[in-house]
């Protein structure tokens, strides 16, 4: 988005727009596969909202989950996939996109008489 006339704008991933989806997709990016509990608490959320968030990301096709057990107790670990990271990618750089024409085009503001400008 460079903000001439008839550039169209970055496009930002709706299944990835959502805070705790994004935060999801981030932290798996960083590694090969997590625990449950480790993004539940990583996100700061209830079972309920990780269980949620995880079967909407696995349906898109962006992440995997694997049940298994440690010991004898039952455990549910998350991936990112290869489409999931793809998307995660091209999200961030819309993001990254719209920040910098933000940068750009803010240069050319007036300033405003009462401060609220720069």
């Amino acid at each position: 988005m460079s903000g001439r006339a008839g550039d169209s704008p970055p496009t930002l991933d709706r299944e990835l727009h959502h805070p705790t989806r994004l935060a999801l997709a981030a932290y798996l990016s960083a590694c090969g596969e997590a625990e449950f509990a480790v993004l539940r608490d990583y996100c700061q959320i209830s079972d309920s909202t990780l269980s949620k968030t995880l079967s909407a990301l696995e349906k898109t096709g962006y992440v995997s989950v694997r049940k298994g057990y440690l010991g004898k107790r039952p455990r549910t670990w998350a991936a990112l996939t290869l489409t999931g990271r793809r998307a995660l990618g091209r999200h961030l750089a819309a993001l990254e996109e719209i920040a910098a024409t933000a940068r750009r085009t803010a240069g050319g503001c007036a300033e405003d008489p009462a401060g609220h400008g720069s």
